[in-house]
């Protein structure tokens, strides 16, 4: 991989990030508010609000590989804890509460743990996909201009995080050819629909009362995953890396100044 790219990536991702209005009025009308409010407290656990880390019994695994490679780590979950204070501001701003456990959430970090984490990996990649579905139909549909433009941030940083997915997987050599690259494609494909319907069944009360629909959603998370597949296969296999480089200083992210 690229690392000097990714460090520098992350680094140049921290500037210019608008904060939302939160003081702005709330006018969302109390049959959208109740379950857009629950949705976003739970999205909050989800995404960045429990451990930001990779939590796998072998994780240190992946970390290890270089310096630069933690220093990578540690940016991209920094970004994660970023979403979780954003949806943090969103909750508050809605009256909401800070919760702490949820089923889907439990069963999440099982997994992670469990696992492996070359498994967990595969998972936060799908996660990945799955949120982007999730963020556009809220920002599409959005009553809340604050929580639209949350969403515009977050979106932005999930398209680096996809990107950097995408070619981690790639100079892995991954998707392998042959068979072994079609089952790869399949099993892919089915975790991560098994993620999107877990996701729906918690948040559907929410997207369906703001405006959109299952057909909406699942088109979306299709066309994420299946654009996620094309541009792995096309994407150049990196040299191996033959340098390592310094670990900059990690900044801590908070509201734009």
């Amino acid at each position: 991989m690229n690392y000097t790219k990714w460090i520098e990536h992350f680094r140049r991702n921290r500037t210019y990030r608008p904060e939302p209005d939160w003081t702005a009025p709330l006018t969302v009308p109390a049959a959208v508010l109740a379950p857009l409010r629950r949705s976003v407290e739970q999205f909050r656990l989800g995404d960045g609000g429990g451990p930001a880390s990779l939590i796998a019994h072998d994780a240190e695994k992946f970390r290890s590989q270089t310096q630069a490679m933690r220093t990578i780590v540690d940016l991209w979950f920094a970004e994660e804890a970023e979403h979780a204070r954003l949806l943090g501001c969103a909750v508050q701003r809605m009256g909401g509460r800070i919760i702490t456990s949820h089923w889907s959430f439990t069963a999440f970090c099982w997994c992670r743990r469990v696992f492996g984490v070359r498994f967990e990996l595969q998972v936060l990649t799908l996660t990945e996909l799955v949120s982007t579905a999730y963020y556009r139909m809220l920002r599409r549909h959005s009553p809340d201009g604050p929580l639209a433009a949350m969403c515009e941030l977050i979106l932005r940083d999930e398209a680096g995080h996809v990107s950097f997915q995408r070619e981690r997987l790639a100079s892995a050599g991954c998707p392998p050819p042959g068979w072994r690259g079609r089952w790869w494609q399949l099993q892919f494909l089915l975790f991560g629909y098994a993620a999107a319907t877990v996701l729906w069944a918690s948040h559907a009360p929410c997207l369906t009362a703001i405006g959109g629909s299952r057909g909406e959603y699942y088109a979306a998370v299709t066309r994420q995953m299946n654009r996620f597949i094309r541009s792995l296969r096309r994407a150049p296999k990196p040299a191996p890396i033959t340098a390592l480089w310094a670990s900059p200083t990690l900044v801590q992210m908070g509201p734009a100044k």
